[in-house]
């Protein structure tokens, strides 16, 4: 899918939360389309859970999680993984993302491997309750501290604690580059630095109204990136021209603190480094919507290149068929040739 930026209002807002807001105007263009709803004929996966997933890395805190698993998945064979952040809102089949209609028609279509969806909310106390629709979680759950930080930590209960517990129900590739991770907002920068910590797990990365701000540190990623090594990480990022833009309660400007700039500086970063990147901008503020109707591209792009061992004739390059050029006509009796 080729880059592309639109242009629009800017509008200012102060901000109050950093969870995605309600869709405005700008957002209304944005609909979902037909990989993002149920077909006859396309096999649908199954939804396991909720499950409870308690957490050492996290003391006294426990978080609902979600199991997609594929009609196609074979346990004899290894599938590949992606975990998405806020588990709750990608996983609602009236949501903005309806990620198990998204990969039942994918995976059907073979534009994405069998791959088995994670859905995996913030963790919470036991006087705290659980995120939701109405409220992801940054007022009454861990979400700021376990999706905000640049710290190892959130990727210890990935890797330590999650995983575990998957390889006793499913057999997962342990090839990093057959496992994604995904999120909105908080969840995106989540996503990224599990993925920028651990990329000998996770390679993959789909980011939307990414909040690389300074919530706490993450304004500084675009500087990390430049100072480092690059990793081997395939990343799509959204952002709309109209996401939170640095204006703060009592007046003043605070580039820390604008999403849209951000996520630009990502861009730029990513680029210089020669990463594996694609990225859109459209003209939504801080919500899904967009994120949610671009999604089944975004995910074709993660998952271009996955191997295809059951056809000789595809070699996971997803070539343009060209047919052969017809043959000449062989001129009847009495016509000229």
């Amino acid at each position: 899918m080729p880059r592309f930026a639109c242009c629009g209002i800017v509008l200012s807002v102060s901000l109050l939360f950093v969870m995605p807001a309600l869709a405005a105007p700008t957002d209304d263009v944005y609909r979902l389309g037909p990989d993002s709803e149920p077909h006859d004929g396309v096999p649908q996966g199954k939804i396991v859970g909720p499950l409870t997933l308690a957490s050492n890395v996290y003391p006294e805190s426990t978080r609902h999680y979600w199991v997609y698993v594929p009609a196609q998945y074979d346990a004899t064979k290894p599938a590949c993984l992606m975990i998405f952040q806020d588990g709750h809102a990608f996983l609602n089949p009236k949501g903005d993302y309806r990620i198990p209609f998204v990969f039942d028609n994918l995976i059907y279509r073979r534009e994405m491997p069998v791959t088995i969806g994670v859905f995996i909310n913030p963790g919470h106390r036991a006087d705290q309750p659980e995120a939701n629709s109405k409220e992801w979680g940054d007022r009454t759950t861990n979400r700021p501290v376990e999706y905000n930080a640049l710290n190892d930590t959130y990727s210890k209960l990935i890797i330590d604690e999650l995983l575990p517990e998957l390889a006793k129900e499913y057999k997962i590739s342990p090839d990093p580059n057959d496992r994604g991770i995904a999120g909105a907002s908080s969840g995106a920068i989540c996503a990224f630095t599990v993925a920028w910590q651990r990329p000998d797990q996770f390679r993959k990365v789909i980011s939307t109204i990414g909040s690389f701000t300074n919530i706490r540190g993450g304004h500084v990623y675009p500087d990390l990136i430049r100072e480092a090594e690059p990793k081997p990480i395939r990343v799509f990022l959204q952002d709309g021209l109209n996401d939170n833009r640095g204006r703060r309660r009592g007046g003043g400007y605070d580039p820390k603190w604008d999403w849209h700039a951000q996520n630009r500086k990502m861009v730029e970063a990513l680029t210089e480094k020669k990463y594996d990147l694609n990225y859109t901008w459209g003209i939504g503020t801080h919500s899904n919507k967009q994120g949610g109707a671009i999604m089944p591209d975004m995910l074709r792009w993660l998952w271009r290149d996955y191997a295809r061992p059951d056809d000789p004739n595809d070699d996971g390059n997803r070539k343009l068929f060209v047919p052969a050029a017809p043959a000449e006509p062989v001129a009847r009796e009495g016509e000229n040739k």
